[in-house]
């Protein structure tokens, strides 16, 4: 018999990467939604954020209340959702409305939070890294082998079918309906958690007071500023690699800027297990790989790899710069990579440091990292570049003062206490009931 963790894996798995192909289907068809509502190239980029605008709020408003409720609620409720609007949005006559629906649509941005506190339900700790990666690693893979492989595919150029003339319309319908009929499979079949226990420990909920305490730990703050020059990065390059390349190198065929841009997105999704698996490992082997944060094994590949991603972003630059788009292709590989081996770190950190509240907190700080999907793009596109090349290295710029956060966080003998010890809120509220740790099967 198959145990219910990998039912339920798969579910969250399916969810979530459903939700990437729904919340990034925007970018592979902004040629044709430009020529039919009239966009420049500036107002390309400024869509691409707003594509991503609900979601910060969403993922930290629905950490707790999938803490509180259980994933099979939470994700059946915002899948339907979605899908109602993003088959509103395949409907909508004019431009202002189509933007509406596809904000709200964009909340399929916040399954990853309610797949992250599942996931953490169902599997130990030593483990956590391996499995959480898997869950994200295939799930943001959504946004490369879905959104950006598949659906031009299906939905290319000439499109004609039986509802539809526009292949963005049909693509928006479709995978609206596959996202109704998931939430309620979701809500059917699911389970909360793997015990009792752990269930219970997660649905003692959080207070406000809790949740300030919780989101101004030195844990939560530092994880969060990884997110944001990580995960954030990733949105705002999933949602704006078509552009550029079409924009920066004139490559103007759909199908083969969307190829080029989905070489990211496919690397940034499925190498973020083997991120995942390697914190584990350094964990569990008590391995330095690091001399300055001797003994904080996963804070040492966490660290490792934000920096790599930094120094990509500068060679994507240069690539763009050569004017040969294959070397800048290469170079969004490696920006990709990076973000994969750096996401699955941080995210096998999140459970393992906060066992009772992963829903909270992975919320927290899938929230506030999505915010980097809203600036860079505004960045990317920014009218007092030279040209698009140059917004890359802009971005890695601004990452350096979390880098240096980070340093001063994973001070071995500053990490050792980072669940304890922030920033505002001093004092930590009592629990509204005795919870049991989730490690406990």
């Amino acid at each position: 018999m198959i145990d219910r963790k990998w039912i339920n894996l798969l579910l969250a798995t399916a969810m979530f990467n459903l939700g990437f192909v729904i919340w990034f289907s925007f970018a592979p068809f902004t040629d044709e939604i430009a020529a039919e509502f009239g966009l420049s190239v500036a107002q390309l980029g400024l869509v691409s954020s707003a594509a991503v605008v609900a979601v910060p709020l969403g993922r930290i408003v629905i950490g707790p209340v999938t803490d509180k409720l259980g994933a099979p609620v939470t994700a059946g409720v915002t899948l339907v959702v979605v899908g109602i609007f993003s088959i509103l949005s395949a409907f909508a006559p004019t431009y202002e409305i189509f933007t509406v629906s596809r904000i709200i649509a964009s909340l399929a941005g916040i399954t990853f939070v309610i797949g992250i506190q599942h996931v953490a339900q169902w599997f130990e700790e030593e483990n956590l890294g391996l499995a959480e990666g898997i869950f994200a690693g295939v799930g943001n893979a959504g946004a490369g082998l879905g959104a950006y492989f598949t659906l031009p595919r299906i939905f290319g150029e000439g499109y004609a079918g039986p509802l539809f003339a526009s292949n963005w319309r049909a693509a928006f319908f479709y995978t609206g309906v596959l996202a109704v009929v998931l939430g309620i499979v979701y809500y059917v079949v699911g389970d909360a958690a793997r015990t009792e226990e752990r269930r219970q420990a997660a649905k003692a909920g959080v207070t406000k007071a809790q949740w300030l305490y919780i989101a101004t730990r030195h844990g939560a703050v530092v994880l969060s500023a990884a997110y944001i020059m990580t995960f954030g990065l990733e949105v705002a390059m999933n949602g704006w690699l078509g552009t550029y390349y079409r924009e920066g190198f004139g490559e103007g065929d759909l199908v083969i800027a969307a190829t080029f841009a989905a070489t990211f997105s496919i690397t940034a999704g499925l190498l973020r297990p083997l991120g995942g698996w390697i914190s584990d490992v350094l964990a569990r082997n008590e391995r330095n790989i690091l001399p300055w944060f001797e003994g904080r094994y996963r804070e040492q590949w966490t660290f490792a790899t934000m920096v790599f991603v930094v120094v990509a972003l500068f060679g994507m630059t240069a690539a763009g710069l050569s004017g040969n788009i294959y070397l800048a292709v290469f170079a969004g590989f490696l920006v990709g990579v990076g973000c994969a081996f750096s996401e699955g770190a941080i995210f096998a950190q999140v459970p393992a440091m906060f066992p009772d509240n992963s829903g909270t907190v992975a919320g927290i700080v899938g929230g506030i990292g999505t915010v980097g999907g809203s600036v860079y793009p505004l960045l990317f596109a920014a009218p007092f570049l030279p040209n698009l090349h140059v917004g890359y290295a802009v971005v890695a710029l601004t990452m350096i003062p979390l880098l240096v956060l980070t340093v001063w966080v994973f001070q071995p003998h500053i990490a050792e206490r980072a669940t304890e010890d922030g920033w505002i809120v001093d004092e930590q509220p009592a629990p509204t009931t005795a919870t049991t740790s989730p490690s406990d099967d």
